[in-house]
């Protein structure tokens, strides 16, 4: 069960949630890539010299210490790979029937959550190469609040448009103010 679901107040429904866009994965795949490609290439370097040799025997010497760089190398690539899995899916972005909640981080989390009601603004930047992969920053500003930005939301536009959706019909079903009681005399 997600954040946002373990969150919820009563009556309260999630209309749409969105998160970090696969952009933020390319660093950790190019990383875990090179240290794979390392060691496949040392990993091949010494079985082609134990063969050259004639040693086939068994792991000792040099070629022992190579192998187990092939296999620091190995496991440093599939760590690489694996946080930056954990990174993208550890936000979180929902916008519900009440309120806007965002939830980034597993270690040290941050969340953020804003009644609808209280959203004074949302603004959207997106790069050139945002507009065509479709991910852009968020910034969200509350009634007389400094403004919360994150970075690398997929859908960033439809994520504003779905805030700005749901703050009208929140507005529409919020009971209207009591007027002032009429003056004496």
């Amino acid at each position: 069960m997600s954040y946002v679901e373990r969150n919820l107040i009563p009556g309260e429904k999630v209309f749409y949630k969105t998160g970090l866009h696969w952009s933020v994965l390319i660093g950790h795949f190019l990383l875990g890539a090179l240290f794979a490609i390392a060691a496949l290439a040392l990993s091949i370097y010494t079985y082609s010299d134990k063969s050259a040799t004639g040693n086939t025997s068994g792991v000792s010497g040099p070629s022992g210490i190579l192998l187990a760089i092939v296999g620091i190398l190995s496991i440093l690539a599939a760590v690489t790979i694996i946080s930056g899995i954990v990174r993208r899916n550890a936000t979180e972005m929902a916008v519900t029937n009440k309120r806007v909640i965002v939830k980034t981080g597993i270690a040290s989390r941050r969340t953020f959550e804003m009644l609808l009601s209280k959203i004074e603004s949302i603004g959207v930047q997106e790069s050139v190469m945002g507009r065509m992969f479709g991910f852009g920053t968020v910034t969200i500003r509350g009634t007389g609040g400094t403004p919360d930005s994150f970075a690398k939301i997929a859908h960033p536009l439809e994520f504003r448009k779905q805030v700005q959706q749901h703050i009208e019909i929140y507005q529409q079903q919020a009971p209207a103010p009591a007027s002032p009681p009429a003056p004496l005399g």
